[in-house]
């Protein structure tokens, strides 16, 4: 049994996790018709090697969650430091997020952005809900590592590069 002292205030908790520096991706997924549809994501992890396994979370209020949970593959873009104005765009609510951008089908069909820093296509290995998000869980199907560039890092609300 877990004893709470006092309520939690959400903005006191965000602002706690904010103090955790993150690498920057974007989540990207093919509707049934094949158009592609993605969303920045600093929720990502990995969880196991063996299998290859890791996570996204995605809140329920995303406009593009139907589309993950429709799927059976969907693919993670990590972004180099470089990437900031695409991960602001994919930030953003109320447009084509692909419109205009260099992206190309991974094995899977996935959309998989180019020139981005890593990308891991994945199989849906899993699926729950867990408060207000739902937590996807990807086997590992390929990889692509870019190596002459460094990753964005997100930190207290800002965008950071390594120094």
């Amino acid at each position: 049994m877990t004893r709470h002292l006092r309520a939690v205030d959400p903005s006191e908790f965000k602002r706690a996790c904010a103090r955790f520096a993150t690498g920057v991706s974007i989540a990207s997924v093919c509707d049934t018709d094949g158009t592609p549809h993605g969303l920045t994501v600093n929720s990502f992890t990995s969880v196991s090697l063996g299998p290859p396994l890791i996570l996204i979370c995605l809140g329920h209020e995303a406009s593009v969650i139907n589309y993950f949970r429709a799927a059976s593959h969907f693919a993670v873009n990590i972004l180099a430091e470089d990437q900031r104005k695409l991960s602001e765009r994919f930030a953003r609510k109320g447009h084509d997020r692909f419109d205009g951008l260099a992206w190309h089908p991974g094995h899977t069909g996935v959309p998989l952005i180019d020139d981005v820093l890593a990308t891991i296509e994945c199989g849906l290995h899993q699926r729950f809900t867990s408060g207000d998000h739902d937590i996807f869980v990807g086997e590992v199907l390929d990889t692509r590592v870019r190596a002459d560039a460094r990753p964005l890092v997100y930190y207290a609300t800002h965008y950071h590069s390594l120094a």
